[in-house]
């Protein structure tokens, strides 16, 4: 997974072994609002 921030300031996300498919971009608040969640265990299977 590649991620980066644009010049328009979105978060774009990329599968980094398929350079070439689909880009995920999301608003600023959208990607802190996801990691934030990650950290806090919001998706864990367990």
């Amino acid at each position: 997974m590649e991620v980066a921030q644009t010049r328009s300031g979105l978060v774009a996300v990329r599968d980094s072994k398929d350079r070439g498919g689909p880009v995920l971009a999301f608003a600023p608040e959208e990607w802190q609002a996801f990691t934030a969640a990650l950290k806090d265990g919001e998706f864990d299977l367990r």
